[in-house]
């Protein structure tokens, strides 16, 4: 239009279609305002009907810790961790847009709301992020990261969802339409008009609601999953009495019981008696046993569920036996126990489920009537071990047994392995490593060999450190004639376990040299 000459008409038609298509763009950009504020207050309301259902789910929540307290207080811990962020996120947004619109004489005239300066002032001056910006980014991270690391603490809810939180909130680098990389807060919000911002911060808020009701939602549903799994689930082994005569056929049944450490009774009634104790979901009975003779064990369970009172019979049986008066002690290895090694003891009263055992060097283990015993420093030949334990009504039952004490047999000299006499090559000779074992003892001990005496036929013997022939050794090998013997005496060895135990002397080696 702007080429050559023009007459006064062209100028004006020309001036007329500009002044058109303005008017024109000026209507479609209040029509794209319009839309905006509507879309905003749409989302204002959805966010409001979001957080009427996460308070109510909150309530909800409350209620069953105060049912079952072991059981979902670490939920609720989990939740409202949740709901803090998310409040605190929500509240910083809703002041951000208070600061936009502080300016705007009225806050619902959207068509009026075309102008960017607000936000890019506020958030971008001379092309680079104000402090505010970078305020903004870090509330979204904290945000992000506060309840994706939480989620991901809870093992029943899916890692999916701590996924979804760290895609929805990701503040890294974008592609634009040219594939370039932009900074995410100047792609998302520099020179967008008010109303535009205003709207896109009041998604992010429904992004935190949606967020805050997918998570508690999980949260309830993976909880509900682990009751529900199999694993929680026990093999229960229901005998038709409790104690069967030698000769009589076991019978009973199996039974699949769900295990749940954190479920507690209301109350418990056994035998007329109110039971407290629970541990881990399991409540701990403690009462006298009675005579001799079948016994009964009735009563009920009551757990609160609503408004209402569950109740669940009690009904089982067991058998009275004659108390132990002697106990039961062996020594897992042999009759003995022996010096310089770790002997492995049980000891057990039959009926009693734990006893006390006391003896020089014993100890107790952690599996069920286990012990040690070691006696490298007792003097004596014999050793009485002592036992007593507590029956069901408060007596005691006591008993003792003695054990003899021997010490470690005499070891052998081995080359590469070998005991006694050995056929060999000087060569292979030369490079074997000198050993000692106990043959046929019954603990599994090892000897470490720390010198020896090398005797070959009309040469001076030669004293050895170690497990190997060394120089003198080897020199004086040389000279041997094939068919004769040399001898590997005096053999040093301590144990691996026990250095400060002394082995009886160990047994020489003779090898025949074959070449």
């Amino acid at each position: 239009m702007a080429a050559g000459k023009l007459s006064p008409r062209q100028k004006m038609i020309n001036l007329m279609y500009l002044v058109f298509i303005a008017m024109m763009a000026l209507n479609m950009s209040k029509e794209v305002l319009s839309a905006f504020g509507l879309m905003n207050e749409k989302l204002t309301s959805s966010n409001a009907i979001s957080t009427e259902r996460n308070t109510a789910f909150m309530a909800g929540l409350a209620e069953k810790v105060s049912e079952q307290p072991e059981k979902y207080t670490p939920l609720k811990e989990k939740a409202d961790q949740i709901s803090v962020l998310s409040n605190e996120f929500n509240a910083y947004i809703d002041q951000l847009k208070a600061e936009i619109l502080e300016g705007a004489d009225d806050p619902t005239d959207y068509e009026t709301m075309d102008k960017s300066a607000a936000l890019d002032q506020k958030f971008f001056e001379g092309g680079n992020l104000t402090a505010a910006a970078k305020e903004f980014v870090e509330k979204i991270n904290t945000y992000r990261d506060g309840v994706s690391s939480t989620i991901r603490t809870v093992k029943e809810v899916d890692a999916q969802v701590a996924d979804d939180v760290d895609k929805t909130f990701a503040t890294g680098e974008v592609r634009n339409r040219d594939n370039r990389p932009v900074d995410w807060l100047k792609y998302n919000f520099e020179g967008f008009p008010m109303v535009a911002s205003i709207t896109k911060l009041t998604q992010m808020q429904t992004d935190v609601k949606t967020t805050e009701s997918k998570v508690l939602s999980a949260l309830l549903a993976g909880q509900q999953a682990s009751e529900l799994s199999f694993s929680n689930y026990e093999a229960i082994v229901v005998p038709d009495k409790t104690a069967f005569f030698s000769g009589e056929s076991f019978k009973g049944r199996i039974v699949l019981g769900r295990f749940d450490a954190t479920l507690k009774p209301t109350k418990v009634m056994v035998n007329g008696k109110e039971q407290n104790e629970v541990q881990n979901g399991q409540i701990m009975l403690d009462f006298p046993a009675g005579n001799v003779g079948e016994r009964e064990v009735k009563g009920e369970l009551e757990f609160k569920e609503g408004d209402s009172i569950v109740k669940i019979p009690i009904q089982s049986s067991y058998a009275v036996i004659p108390k132990p008066n002697s106990a039961v002690i062996s020594a897992d290895k042999m009759n003995v126990v022996y010096r310089g090694v770790n002997n492995p003891m049980t000891i057990s009263i039959p009926g009693v489920p734990a006893v006390n055992a006391s003896a020089p060097g014993l100890r107790k283990l952690g599996g069920a009537g286990k012990y040690m015993m070691n006696v490298t420093t007792v003097k004596a030949r014999e050793v009485r071990i002592k036992v007593s334990g507590k029956l069901p009504n408060g007596s005691t039952v006591s008993d003792s047994k003695k054990f003899r004490i021997k010490d470690i047999p005499r070891p052998v000299g081995t080359v590469r392995g070998e005991d006694g006499a050995v056929k060999m090559s000087k060569k292979a000779l030369e490079i074997a490593s000198i050993g000692a074992i106990l043959p046929d003892f019954d603990f599994d001990i090892k000897l470490n060999v720390t010198g020896f005496k090398f005797k070959v036929e009309g040469q001076p013997t030669v004293s050895v450190n170690g497990k190997r022939l060394n120089t003198k050794a080897k020199s004086a090998l040389r000279k041997a004639k094939r068919g004769s013997s040399v001898q590997i005496i005096d053999v040093k060895a301590k144990l691996t376990t026990n250095k400060s135990y002394r082995l009886k002397k160990i047994s020489p080696v003779i090898v025949e040299l074959t070449n």
